[in-house]
Protein backbone atom coordinates (compact mmCIF):
# COMPACT_ATOMS: atom_id res chain seq x y z
CA UNK A 1 0.00 0.00 0.00
CA UNK A 2 1.26 3.17 -0.84
CA UNK A 3 -0.61 5.94 1.21
CA UNK A 4 1.56 7.54 4.17
CA UNK A 5 1.46 6.15 7.22
CA UNK A 6 -0.05 7.90 10.75
CA UNK A 7 3.36 7.61 12.11
CA UNK A 8 4.17 9.79 8.98
CA UNK A 9 1.60 12.90 9.41
CA UNK A 10 1.79 12.76 13.13
CA UNK A 11 5.24 11.64 14.18
CA UNK A 12 3.41 9.09 16.76
CA UNK A 13 0.68 6.64 16.15
CA UNK A 14 -3.07 6.74 17.60
CA UNK A 15 -3.57 6.26 21.05
CA UNK A 16 -6.89 3.36 20.94
CA UNK A 17 -9.05 2.51 23.72
CA UNK A 18 -11.45 -0.48 23.81
CA UNK A 19 -14.84 -1.24 25.28
CA UNK A 20 -16.07 -5.03 24.95
CA UNK A 21 -14.82 -8.20 23.03
CA UNK A 22 -13.08 -9.63 26.05
CA UNK A 23 -11.94 -13.04 26.71
CA UNK A 24 -13.33 -15.56 24.01
CA UNK A 25 -14.79 -12.88 21.98
CA UNK A 26 -13.81 -13.33 18.29
CA UNK A 27 -14.81 -9.93 17.13
CA UNK A 28 -12.73 -8.38 19.88
CA UNK A 29 -9.63 -10.20 18.90
CA UNK A 30 -10.46 -8.76 15.25
CA UNK A 31 -10.44 -5.48 16.12
CA UNK A 32 -7.46 -5.49 18.23
CA UNK A 33 -5.56 -7.49 15.10
CA UNK A 34 -6.78 -4.82 12.45
CA UNK A 35 -5.73 -2.05 14.51
CA UNK A 36 -2.13 -3.80 14.54
CA UNK A 37 -1.91 -4.85 10.92
CA UNK A 38 -0.91 -1.49 9.70
CA UNK A 39 1.12 -0.17 12.77
CA UNK A 40 -0.87 2.75 12.92
CA UNK A 41 -2.23 2.33 16.45
CA UNK A 42 -1.31 1.84 19.97
CA UNK A 43 -3.75 0.08 22.12
CA UNK A 44 -3.44 1.95 25.22
CA UNK A 45 -6.53 1.19 27.53
CA UNK A 46 -9.53 -1.29 27.64
CA UNK A 47 -12.77 -2.43 29.32
CA UNK A 48 -12.56 -5.88 28.37
CA UNK A 49 -15.07 -6.84 31.19
CA UNK A 50 -17.94 -5.53 33.56
CA UNK A 51 -15.96 -7.55 36.35
CA UNK A 52 -13.30 -5.81 37.87
CA UNK A 53 -11.55 -8.96 38.33
CA UNK A 54 -12.02 -10.05 34.97
CA UNK A 55 -11.26 -7.11 33.45
CA UNK A 56 -7.86 -6.56 35.22
CA UNK A 57 -6.81 -9.97 34.72
CA UNK A 58 -7.62 -9.34 30.69
CA UNK A 59 -6.30 -6.18 30.30
CA UNK A 60 -2.90 -7.41 31.53
CA UNK A 61 -2.98 -10.34 30.00
CA UNK A 62 -2.90 -7.97 26.64
CA UNK A 63 0.00 -5.92 27.76
CA UNK A 64 -2.11 -3.03 29.74
CA UNK A 65 -0.90 -1.48 33.14
CA UNK A 66 -3.32 -2.31 35.69
CA UNK A 67 -4.73 1.15 35.73
CA UNK A 68 -5.45 0.68 32.25
CA UNK A 69 -7.77 -1.46 32.41
CA UNK A 70 -10.93 -0.45 33.52
CA UNK A 71 -14.79 -2.41 34.40
CA UNK A 72 -16.68 0.14 32.50
CA UNK A 73 -17.22 1.77 29.39
CA UNK A 74 -17.86 4.67 30.69
CA UNK A 75 -15.37 5.24 33.40
CA UNK A 76 -13.18 4.26 30.73
CA UNK A 77 -13.84 7.33 29.02
CA UNK A 78 -14.07 9.58 31.36
CA UNK A 79 -10.63 8.99 32.62
CA UNK A 80 -8.97 8.35 29.44
CA UNK A 81 -9.97 12.21 28.37
CA UNK A 82 -8.43 13.41 32.03
CA UNK A 83 -4.93 11.97 31.04
CA UNK A 84 -2.59 14.07 28.60
CA UNK A 85 -1.55 10.75 27.11
CA UNK A 86 -5.06 9.61 27.41
CA UNK A 87 -6.60 7.48 24.16
CA UNK A 88 -7.85 9.36 21.50
CA UNK A 89 -9.71 6.98 19.62
CA UNK A 90 -12.66 4.44 20.71
CA UNK A 91 -13.17 1.24 19.59
CA UNK A 92 -16.84 -0.21 20.52
CA UNK A 93 -17.77 -4.08 20.33
CA UNK A 94 -20.10 -3.90 23.26
CA UNK A 95 -23.92 -5.55 22.86
CA UNK A 96 -26.02 -3.34 20.92
CA UNK A 97 -27.75 -1.68 23.75
CA UNK A 98 -25.02 0.28 24.32
CA UNK A 99 -23.55 1.52 21.22
CA UNK A 100 -25.15 4.88 21.12
CA UNK A 101 -24.30 6.11 24.74
CA UNK A 102 -20.68 4.86 24.83
CA UNK A 103 -20.16 6.74 21.19
CA UNK A 104 -22.15 9.85 22.26
CA UNK A 105 -19.76 10.07 25.94
CA UNK A 106 -17.03 9.34 23.48
CA UNK A 107 -17.42 12.27 21.05
CA UNK A 108 -18.50 14.33 23.48
CA UNK A 109 -15.01 14.26 25.66
CA UNK A 110 -13.40 14.31 21.80
CA UNK A 111 -12.62 10.77 20.60
CA UNK A 112 -12.91 9.90 17.44
CA UNK A 113 -14.81 6.45 17.07
CA UNK A 114 -14.78 2.98 15.66
CA UNK A 115 -17.72 1.04 16.34
CA UNK A 116 -19.54 -2.14 15.78
CA UNK A 117 -22.84 -2.26 13.58
CA UNK A 118 -25.38 -1.49 14.13
CA UNK A 119 -24.69 2.03 15.22
CA UNK A 120 -27.77 1.69 17.80
CA UNK A 121 -31.18 -0.38 18.48
CA UNK A 122 -33.14 2.55 17.56
CA UNK A 123 -33.59 5.08 15.02
CA UNK A 124 -33.41 8.05 17.26
CA UNK A 125 -30.11 7.11 18.67
CA UNK A 126 -28.75 6.26 15.18
CA UNK A 127 -29.96 10.00 14.57
CA UNK A 128 -28.31 11.68 17.87
CA UNK A 129 -25.07 10.53 17.13
CA UNK A 130 -24.59 11.13 13.62
CA UNK A 131 -25.74 14.62 14.59
CA UNK A 132 -23.09 14.70 17.40
CA UNK A 133 -20.36 13.55 14.93
CA UNK A 134 -21.12 16.84 13.01
CA UNK A 135 -21.51 19.09 16.03
CA UNK A 136 -18.05 17.57 17.55
CA UNK A 137 -16.17 17.77 14.48
CA UNK A 138 -15.06 13.98 15.25
CA UNK A 139 -14.61 11.04 13.02
CA UNK A 140 -16.71 7.71 13.58
CA UNK A 141 -16.04 3.87 11.64
CA UNK A 142 -19.25 1.93 11.49
CA UNK A 143 -17.50 -1.57 10.97
CA UNK A 144 -19.14 -2.36 8.03
CA UNK A 145 -16.12 -4.57 7.40
CA UNK A 146 -16.91 -6.56 4.33
CA UNK A 147 -16.48 -2.69 2.65
CA UNK A 148 -12.76 -3.49 2.87
CA UNK A 149 -12.44 -6.32 0.76
CA UNK A 150 -10.38 -5.28 -2.08
CA UNK A 151 -12.81 -7.11 -4.58
CA UNK A 152 -15.88 -5.03 -3.10
CA UNK A 153 -13.63 -1.96 -3.42
CA UNK A 154 -12.95 -2.81 -7.23
CA UNK A 155 -16.14 -3.32 -7.71
CA UNK A 156 -17.42 0.44 -6.62
CA UNK A 157 -14.60 1.55 -8.39
CA UNK A 158 -16.20 -0.42 -11.95
CA UNK A 159 -19.52 1.21 -11.26
CA UNK A 160 -18.31 4.39 -10.52
CA UNK A 161 -16.03 4.73 -13.82
CA UNK A 162 -19.31 3.58 -15.78
CA UNK A 163 -18.03 -0.15 -16.61
CA UNK A 164 -21.82 -1.80 -16.24
CA UNK A 165 -23.63 1.51 -17.36
CA UNK A 166 -26.92 2.49 -15.57
CA UNK A 167 -27.59 0.51 -12.81
CA UNK A 168 -30.85 -1.77 -13.18
CA UNK A 169 -31.48 -4.46 -10.82
CA UNK A 170 -29.35 -5.73 -7.45
CA UNK A 171 -29.67 -8.51 -5.76
CA UNK A 172 -28.07 -9.21 -2.80
CA UNK A 173 -28.49 -11.89 0.35
CA UNK A 174 -26.60 -13.06 3.12
CA UNK A 175 -27.31 -16.79 4.60
CA UNK A 176 -25.90 -18.06 7.38
CA UNK A 177 -26.92 -21.08 9.45
CA UNK A 178 -25.37 -20.85 13.03
CA UNK A 179 -29.05 -20.57 14.72
CA UNK A 180 -30.27 -23.37 12.81
CA UNK A 181 -30.85 -24.99 16.22
CA UNK A 182 -33.44 -24.11 18.60
CA UNK A 183 -31.98 -23.16 21.84
CA UNK A 184 -30.38 -20.19 23.45
CA UNK A 185 -27.37 -18.37 21.88
CA UNK A 186 -23.72 -19.11 23.46
CA UNK A 187 -24.24 -15.45 23.93
CA UNK A 188 -27.79 -14.69 26.30
CA UNK A 189 -28.11 -10.73 25.10
CA UNK A 190 -28.76 -12.14 21.45
CA UNK A 191 -32.01 -13.37 22.21
CA UNK A 192 -33.43 -10.84 24.66
CA UNK A 193 -34.59 -7.97 22.25
CA UNK A 194 -34.35 -5.64 24.22
CA UNK A 195 -30.77 -5.56 24.37
CA UNK A 196 -30.18 -6.88 20.52
CA UNK A 197 -32.63 -4.52 19.00
CA UNK A 198 -36.39 -4.75 17.39
CA UNK A 199 -34.55 -7.42 14.67
CA UNK A 200 -31.66 -9.61 15.53
CA UNK A 201 -31.27 -10.96 11.94
CA UNK A 202 -31.66 -7.25 10.35
CA UNK A 203 -29.57 -5.77 13.39
CA UNK A 204 -27.00 -8.49 12.96
CA UNK A 205 -26.45 -9.02 9.38
CA UNK A 206 -29.45 -7.50 7.33
CA UNK A 207 -27.35 -4.04 7.85
CA UNK A 208 -24.10 -5.60 6.47
CA UNK A 209 -26.26 -6.78 3.22
CA UNK A 210 -27.90 -3.31 2.80
CA UNK A 211 -24.35 -1.48 3.43
CA UNK A 212 -22.75 -3.94 1.33
CA UNK A 213 -25.69 -3.03 -1.47
CA UNK A 214 -25.32 0.75 -1.01
CA UNK A 215 -21.47 1.13 -0.78
CA UNK A 216 -21.01 -0.58 -4.34
CA UNK A 217 -23.96 0.81 -6.14
CA UNK A 218 -23.82 4.32 -4.42
CA UNK A 219 -27.12 4.10 -4.66
CA UNK A 220 -29.90 4.50 -1.61
CA UNK A 221 -32.97 2.29 -1.07
CA UNK A 222 -35.92 4.50 -1.49
CA UNK A 223 -38.78 1.68 -0.72
CA UNK A 224 -39.07 -1.88 0.81
CA UNK A 225 -41.63 -4.54 0.33
CA UNK A 226 -40.81 -6.98 3.58
CA UNK A 227 -41.47 -9.82 5.58
CA UNK A 228 -39.40 -10.52 8.59
CA UNK A 229 -40.14 -13.10 10.89
CA UNK A 230 -39.05 -16.33 12.99
CA UNK A 231 -38.49 -19.89 10.91
CA UNK A 232 -36.94 -21.94 13.99
CA UNK A 233 -39.97 -22.21 16.10
CA UNK A 234 -40.58 -20.60 19.61
CA UNK A 235 -37.11 -18.30 19.37
CA UNK A 236 -38.01 -15.00 20.81
CA UNK A 237 -36.06 -12.96 18.28
CA UNK A 238 -36.12 -12.47 14.52
CA UNK A 239 -34.37 -14.88 12.20
CA UNK A 240 -35.38 -14.36 8.60
CA UNK A 241 -36.15 -11.44 6.73
CA UNK A 242 -36.88 -10.35 2.62
CA UNK A 243 -37.47 -7.53 1.28
CA UNK A 244 -38.62 -6.22 -2.60
CA UNK A 245 -36.43 -3.22 -3.11
CA UNK A 246 -37.01 0.02 -5.36
CA UNK A 247 -33.61 2.40 -5.02
CA UNK A 248 -33.00 6.14 -5.46
CA UNK A 249 -32.56 5.65 -9.53
CA UNK A 250 -35.70 3.53 -10.25
CA UNK A 251 -33.79 0.60 -10.43
CA UNK A 252 -35.46 -2.60 -8.28
CA UNK A 253 -33.45 -4.93 -5.98
CA UNK A 254 -34.40 -7.81 -3.84
CA UNK A 255 -32.54 -8.83 -0.65
CA UNK A 256 -33.36 -11.82 2.01
CA UNK A 257 -31.06 -12.75 4.86
CA UNK A 258 -31.53 -15.79 7.77
CA UNK A 259 -28.82 -17.09 10.41
CA UNK A 260 -31.26 -20.33 10.53
CA UNK A 261 -30.85 -21.67 6.75
CA UNK A 262 -29.46 -25.43 8.07
CA UNK A 263 -25.78 -26.77 7.23
CA UNK A 264 -25.05 -22.72 5.59
CA UNK A 265 -21.99 -20.74 6.84
CA UNK A 266 -21.59 -16.92 5.89
CA UNK A 267 -23.25 -17.06 2.76
CA UNK A 268 -22.69 -13.02 1.73
CA UNK A 269 -23.65 -12.77 -1.83
CA UNK A 270 -24.58 -9.87 -4.40
CA UNK A 271 -25.10 -8.98 -7.99
CA UNK A 272 -25.18 -5.65 -9.58
CA UNK A 273 -26.86 -5.25 -13.18
CA UNK A 274 -26.45 -2.96 -15.45
CA UNK A 275 -27.34 -1.30 -18.64
CA UNK A 276 -23.76 -2.97 -19.77
CA UNK A 277 -23.04 -5.66 -17.67
CA UNK A 278 -23.66 -7.19 -14.16
CA UNK A 279 -21.07 -7.65 -11.72
CA UNK A 280 -20.59 -10.49 -8.96
CA UNK A 281 -18.90 -11.21 -5.85
CA UNK A 282 -19.37 -13.37 -2.85
CA UNK A 283 -17.71 -13.77 0.56
CA UNK A 284 -16.72 -17.25 0.58
CA UNK A 285 -14.99 -16.76 -2.55
CA UNK A 286 -13.46 -12.95 -1.91
CA UNK A 287 -10.64 -13.27 -4.48
CA UNK A 288 -13.13 -13.79 -7.18
CA UNK A 289 -15.16 -10.70 -8.90
CA UNK A 290 -17.23 -12.03 -11.97
CA UNK A 291 -17.74 -9.08 -14.56
CA UNK A 292 -19.95 -10.21 -17.31
CA UNK A 293 -20.45 -7.11 -20.02
CA UNK A 294 -22.62 -7.38 -22.20
CA UNK A 295 -22.09 -9.13 -25.92
CA UNK A 296 -18.48 -9.90 -24.53
CA UNK A 297 -16.88 -12.96 -22.81
CA UNK A 298 -16.78 -12.54 -19.00
CA UNK A 299 -13.94 -11.76 -17.08
CA UNK A 300 -12.63 -12.37 -13.36
CA UNK A 301 -10.66 -9.96 -11.69
CA UNK A 302 -8.16 -10.79 -8.72
CA UNK A 303 -6.95 -8.69 -5.94
CA UNK A 304 -3.83 -6.81 -7.67
CA UNK A 305 -4.16 -9.02 -11.39
CA UNK A 306 -5.48 -7.08 -14.13
CA UNK A 307 -7.89 -4.29 -14.69
CA UNK A 308 -7.10 -3.44 -11.24
CA UNK A 309 -8.10 0.09 -10.16
CA UNK A 310 -6.62 2.35 -7.72
CA UNK A 311 -9.21 1.88 -4.45
CA UNK A 312 -8.70 -1.91 -4.85
CA UNK A 313 -5.35 -1.61 -5.04
CA UNK A 314 -4.55 0.50 -2.08
CA UNK A 315 -6.57 -2.08 -0.18
CA UNK A 316 -3.94 -5.24 -0.99
CA UNK A 317 -0.65 -5.80 1.05
CA UNK A 318 1.00 -8.64 -1.37
CA UNK A 319 1.11 -9.55 -4.70
CA UNK A 320 -1.55 -10.98 -7.24
CA UNK A 321 -2.11 -14.83 -6.79
CA UNK A 322 -1.35 -14.54 -2.81
CA UNK A 323 -4.84 -14.63 -0.63
CA UNK A 324 -6.04 -12.09 1.48
CA UNK A 325 -9.42 -12.05 3.68
CA UNK A 326 -11.55 -11.53 6.70
CA UNK A 327 -8.48 -9.83 8.93
CA UNK A 328 -7.15 -7.71 6.06
CA UNK A 329 -10.28 -6.30 5.21
CA UNK A 330 -11.06 -5.10 8.62
CA UNK A 331 -7.90 -4.21 9.18
CA UNK A 332 -8.41 -1.57 5.79
CA UNK A 333 -10.91 0.39 8.07
CA UNK A 334 -9.11 0.83 10.35
CA UNK A 335 -6.08 1.91 8.34
CA UNK A 336 -8.53 4.05 6.37
CA UNK A 337 -10.04 5.69 10.07
CA UNK A 338 -6.35 6.15 11.05
CA UNK A 339 -5.27 7.84 7.79
CA UNK A 340 -8.62 10.25 7.93
CA UNK A 341 -8.00 10.97 11.90
CA UNK A 342 -4.24 11.82 11.04
CA UNK A 343 -4.85 13.74 7.90
CA UNK A 344 -7.13 15.84 9.59
CA UNK A 345 -4.98 17.20 12.09
CA UNK A 346 -2.16 17.62 10.71
CA UNK A 347 -4.02 19.09 7.81
CA UNK A 348 -3.53 17.39 4.29
CA UNK A 349 -6.89 16.31 3.49
CA UNK A 350 -6.60 16.52 -0.14
CA UNK A 351 -6.23 12.55 -0.45
CA UNK A 352 -9.38 11.23 -0.87
CA UNK A 353 -8.93 7.52 -1.33
CA UNK A 354 -9.40 5.91 1.94
CA UNK A 355 -12.27 7.99 3.17
CA UNK A 356 -14.43 5.30 1.71
CA UNK A 357 -15.17 4.00 4.96
CA UNK A 358 -18.61 3.70 6.69
CA UNK A 359 -19.27 5.98 8.65
CA UNK A 360 -21.92 7.56 10.92
CA UNK A 361 -24.52 8.51 8.12
CA UNK A 362 -23.87 4.70 6.79
CA UNK A 363 -25.24 3.96 10.29
CA UNK A 364 -28.30 6.06 10.40
CA UNK A 365 -29.41 4.96 7.05
CA UNK A 366 -28.52 1.58 8.35
CA UNK A 367 -31.84 2.16 10.91
CA UNK A 368 -33.92 4.10 8.63
CA UNK A 369 -33.92 0.69 6.73
CA UNK A 370 -34.37 -1.71 9.41
CA UNK A 371 -37.21 0.62 10.44
CA UNK A 372 -39.20 0.92 6.96
CA UNK A 373 -38.71 -3.27 6.72
CA UNK A 374 -40.35 -3.56 9.90
CA UNK A 375 -43.03 -1.58 9.44
CA UNK A 376 -43.74 -2.60 6.02
CA UNK A 377 -43.64 -6.44 7.32
CA UNK A 378 -46.34 -5.32 10.03
CA UNK A 379 -47.77 -4.06 7.20
CA UNK A 380 -48.64 -7.13 5.66
CA UNK A 381 -45.96 -6.26 3.08
CA UNK A 382 -46.94 -3.02 1.92
CA UNK A 383 -44.71 -1.06 0.04
CA UNK A 384 -43.12 1.29 2.51
CA UNK A 385 -40.91 4.88 1.98
CA UNK A 386 -37.81 5.58 3.52
CA UNK A 387 -36.80 9.17 4.02
CA UNK A 388 -35.28 10.87 1.35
Amino acid sequence: MSDPTVMQLLGRRLRLAVVGGGPGSFIGAMHRQAARLDDHYQLVAAALSSRPDAALQAGQSIGLPPERCYADGAALITAEAQRADGAEVLAIMTPNDSHASLALLALQHGMDVICDKPLSNTLAEAQAVHEAVQRHGRILCLTHNYSGFPLVRQAKAMVMQGDLGDIRLVQVEYVQGGRAVAGPSRRPWKDDPVRSGPSLVLGDIGTHAHQLLRFITGLEVSAVAADVGTIVPSRPTHDFAGALLQLSNGARGCLWVTQAAAGMENGLRIRISGALGTLEWALEQPTVLHFKPLGAPAQIRTPNGPGTLPLAARSSRIVAGHPEGFHEAFANLYTDVGLTIAAVRSGRTTDTLWQYFPNSWDGLQGLRFIEAVLASSRDMGRWTHLPT
